[in-house]
């Protein structure tokens, strides 16, 4: 189990990771917590390449922040992710959105950092 927050202003942020076998299920909330938008990132061995897809959720923003999460996941992992994104704050700013995605962004790579130095190996680039 992996688990990290971040401040930012007044949002808390909150990723939480754990292992669902050899796969990786992880949820990033803040401020509302829900579940806005969820992405699934695969690993092709063969190719040596990353892909993700997403579902949002009507009305919610968190599309792009979970597909790129999911594969930045799964091509530094090797393994399959599911990343699930909900992070609602009322009146937010284009310039408190950038500070929220560029901290998840951040909060994300501990998490891979996490995977290279804990039982959870990470795939290293070649």
């Amino acid at each position: 189990m992996f688990k990290t927050t971040r401040k930012v202003g007044s949002v808390e942020l909150m990723l939480e990771a754990k292992k669902l076998g050899e796969d990786y299920l992880l949820a990033l909330t803040g401020g509302k917590a829900h579940a806005g938008a969820v992405a699934v990132g695969l690993f092709d061995e063969n190719s040596r390449r990353a892909s993700s897809s997403v579902i949002t959720l009507p009305g919610h923003r968190e599309e792009q922040l979970a597909l790129d999460s999911a594969r930045r996941i799964s091509r530094a992992t090797g393994k399959t992710s599911v990343f699930v994104a909900g992070i609602h704050v009322d009146n937010i700013s284009q310039e408190k959105i950038g500070e929220i995605v560029s901290a998840a962004e951040e909060m994300v790579g501990s998490f891979i950092a996490s995977c290279e130095k804990s039982d959870m190996p990470a795939r290293r680039s070649k």
